[in-house]
Formats: C-alpha cells, sequence, structure tokens
C-alpha cells in the first residue's frame, strides 16, 4: 500500500455500507486509494476531520437549473455553486429547458457546458416523448444520460404524455429505469375550477392526492405490461405510499425535503414560496411519508429544486410559477431530522449515496470504498445554524426555509479528490465531470 497520497482525511467518524468509525481516508488520482489508520502515512494536503463525520458523496438525482431557456434564474454555474455550498457532489438535472433535453444534439451540448464549468459532477435527464419514442434505446446509452424522464402531469416547461399508450410506447423501448412525474393530467384539467385566485393554499385542492394516485396506478400498470423499471419522483401522498409498497419489484420511490419538512399549513406564511408540482399536502400526509420512510418503502431522497426569481414568485396564484430552491438545503435539513431521531445517520446515506448509485447503477460513486470516486461529504453533526436566505448561492436568493434552525451542517463537500467547498468557502476550481453509467459503458 502506498504511503504517500494526495489527500487523507484523517480522523473522522467514516460512515459507508459496513456501518460507521473512525478511519482515515487516502486519495490518490481522484479515487480512494486506502482506508485505516494512515498516521504514518504522507499526502500533499492533509485534512483534520476530528469530531466530522464523512459520508459517501451526497447526490441529488432531480434538480432543475434552468439552462438554456431560463438563465436568469438558475443555470448549470448556479445551481452546482448551490450544490456543493450544501455538500452534494453530483446532480441529475432535468429536461424541461428551452429548448427541450430530447435529442442527442441537446444532450450533448448540455454535457459540453457543464463539463468544467459546473462545480459538482453531473448527468442529464433525457425527455421520453411522443416524438422522439423510436430514439430512446440510443438517448438512454449516450454520454452523461441519466435515462429517460416522462412527465405524465404539466408542471413547468412544455414536456408532457398524458396518455396511456404513450407511455405505453416509451417504457417499450426503455432499458433503463425511467423517471416519472405522476399526476394525471385529465383529472387536473378537469379540477382547475378548485384554483382560487390570490390563494396558494387551493394548490393542493387542485392537484389533490387522487391526481397523483391514480397517475401511479396507471404507470405501474402500463410498466407491468411492459417489463419495464420505472422510479416514480416527489411522492407525496400517503395513498400512493400504501400503493407502491406492493410494487417495489418495479417501482421505486423518491420523497422530498420540503414535502417531509413543511405541510399546508405553512402556505398561511409562505404564500406561493410553498407552491409545488405536486404539493405540499397536509400533514396526514406528511406522517405517513415518514412513515413509508422508515418502513424502506421510500428508496431516496430528491430536492426537487426548481428556482424562481421572487418577482416570479410574487404573482398572484396562479399566474405564480410552481418550484423553490432545494438543493443546497437538502443536507442540512435531512441531518436536522437525523438528529431529531426521525431516521438513522446510515439511512439518510442509504437515501442519498449508496441508494441512487444502486437504483441507477453508477459507476464508480455511491460509497467510501478503494477504486470508488472520492467523493465525500464532510459534516458537523452537532453544529447548530440558522438557514438564512443570504447563504442560498442559487440565482433565486431565496429559500422557504429562511429563518430555520438546524443541527447538522456540511462543512466540506469533495469532488473526486478535490475540495471543493470547505466551511462555506467555494476552494477549489469547477472541475464538475459527467457521471459513468454501468448500462452505458
Amino acid at each position: 500500500m502506498s504511503l504517500t497520497f494526495d489527500l487523507i482525511l484523517k480522523g473522522g467518524t467514516v460512515v459507508n455500507q459496513d456501518g460507521e468509525g473512525l478511519r482515515d481516508v487516502g486519495v490518490i488520482g481522484g479515487r480512494v486509494a486506502a482506508l485505516g489508520d494512515l498516521s504514518r502515512a504522507s499526502a500533499g494536503q492533509v485534512v483534520d476531520c476530528t469530531g466530522l463525520h464523512i459520508l459517501p458523496g451526497v447526490m441529488d438525482t432531480q434538480v432543475h437549473f434552468r439552462e438554456p431557456g431560463a438563465t436568469h434564474k438558475e443555470d448549470l454555474e448556479s445551481g452546482s455553486l448551490a450544490a456543493v455550498m450544501g455538500g452534494v457532489t453530483a446532480v441529475f438535472e432535468m429536461p424541461n429547458t428551452n429548448p427541450l433535453t430530447t435529442t442527442a444534439e441537446a444532450l450533448a451540448q448540455k454535457v459540453k457546458l457543464g463539463t468544467h464549468r459546473m462545480h459538482c459532477d453531473f448527468a442529464f435527464w433525457v425527455g421520453g416523448t411522443h416524438e422522439n419514442v423510436n430514439d430512446i434505446p440510443d438517448l438512454e446509452r449516450l454520454p452523461g444520460s441519466a435515462g429517460i424522464k416522462v412527465f405524465m402531469g404539466s408542471s413547468t416547461g412544455s414536456l408532457l404524455v398524458a396518455d396511456d399508450e404513450g407511455v405505453g410506447r416509451i417504457l417499450a423501448k426503455t432499458r433503463r429505469r425511467a423517471a416519472f412525474h405522476s399526476e394525471d393530467e385529465f383529472r387536473l384539467e378537469e379540477r382547475k375550477h378548485f384554483r382560487v385566485n390570490g390563494d396558494a393554499s387551493s394548490h393542493p385542492i387542485w392537484r389533490d392526492e387522487i391526481a397523483a394516485l391514480q397517475c401511479t396506478q396507471r404507470l405501474v400498470r402500463i410498466a407491468r405490461e411492459q417489463g419495464a423499471a420505472i422510479h416514480v419522483l416527489h411522492i407525496s401522498t400517503a395513498e400512493e405510499i400504501d400503493f407502491l409498497k406492493d410494487h417495489k419489484d418495479i417501482a421505486s420511490i423518491e420523497v422530498t425535503p420540503h414535502h417531509l419538512t413543511l405541510s399546508a399549513d405553512d402556505y398561511a406564511h409562505l404564500g406561493t414560496k410553498l407552491q409545488m408540482n405536486p404539493p405540499v399536502r397536509d400533514k396526514r400526509h406528511r406522517d405517513h411519508l415518514w412513515w413509508g420512510l422508515s418502513q424502506g418503502i421510500a428508496d431516496i431522497f430528491g430536492s426537487d429544486h426548481a428556482p424562481h426569481t421572487l418577482e416570479e414568485k410574487a404573482k398572484a396564484y396562479p399566474d405564480s410559477p410552481s418550484g423553490m430552491t432545494g438543493v443546497q438545503t437538502l443536507v442540512p435539513l435531512m441531518l436536522d431530522h437525523v438528529n431529531a431521531g426521525r431516521m438513522s445517520l446510515v439511512r439518510f446515506v442509504d437515501m442519498t449515496s449508496a441508494g441512487p448509485a444502486r437504483l441507477f447503477q453508477m459507476a464508480g460513486k455511491g460509497r467510501i470504498a478503494v477504486g470508488y470516486d472520492a467523493d465525500f461529504t464532510v459534516v458537523d453533526m452537532k453544529r447548530r445554524e440558522t438557514i438564512r436566505d443570504s447563504w442560498i448561492a442559487s440565482k433565486s436568493n431565496w429559500t422557504p426555509h429562511d429563518g430555520r434552525v438546524v443541527t447538522g451542517w456540511p462543512v466540506g463537500t469533495v469532488v473526486r479528490g478535490t475540495r471543493v467547498m470547505w466551511e462555506g468557502e467555494l476552494i477549489g476550481p469547477s472541475r464538475g465531470e459527467a457521471v459513468r453509467f454501468v448500462q452505458a459503458l
């Protein structure tokens, strides 16, 4: 074993697939080279992590960074800056940009824009549509492709495949796990009259739990007919948890920090800042999402980071856009829940690193192991901080969690052996590269 490393993280508590314990971590060439007692080794850089926890790099597999087309509210550089400031080492970015990410050319352009400009590693979801269905076998295997994403309910952007036949044709072509925004577009159209002008609290009444459940039931039926694996994004209802627990053989589940932390009561003071698709709902749903997490039904966290400017969010409902920032607050919010006893730190690691790597078959990511990418999220589990708008690095510069006191804080972000963020400061260059996938090597 080499006794000279590029980087040693010394004296921290490593949390991994094999439990947690005090271990040094040695890095050579951007990959983990040794674990254990490295007190006799030397390195170009030794970082004292005494009192800190070293986690496998946190990955956020659902973000909207708005480039190209709406870069006044976010772009790949600013969104990835927010990611690393919050301890996130890799992101999967969504296809509802302008132009849409639905072609090989559009995907290649995004990969080019992100390479060594984004601060974290990345992949891009490719939108599945009626028009590109025959190209899906190629699109899901291209460099930088996270796979196929389908909107069954309308949200920000113009991607929409609402009909069963269209969804079936897409799933007949996929070989990787496809991701879905699951809200029944037909029911949403029928219920638009439930929207109350100027009252964002009517949002979950319009986009009700039945719209979510009906669509998810349709989606699972179609996936079974086609023999396809699916990933249901941002589950927001108790009913979907109860339904999907019987379909885990084909369906994985994402839950979000905002659906686990906020509730419909918060519309009173947040108004349109709380407006998301699918909506933040009453506490009954939030409590049952936590039950689903405790029972192992939920698989991973995703932030659904979807920024808009404060001016845009200030429009009167329903003219206000749905979306909020989230990639930078994912780690502190969920660590606060860990400290409150709602889940273990090992469970957090599984839902932010090992779980995403397992579901999407990432190569060399998801654990701290020799030969794997040296991606680390270094956290202080005892640190108490107040989340502020002024801390948010997104171009939109706000968070619905402004003023929230949390215990547990990201101290450092290491991407393939380079310290990118440390103690709230950007200290490393933007070296982001495309995530590699086993099914596309």
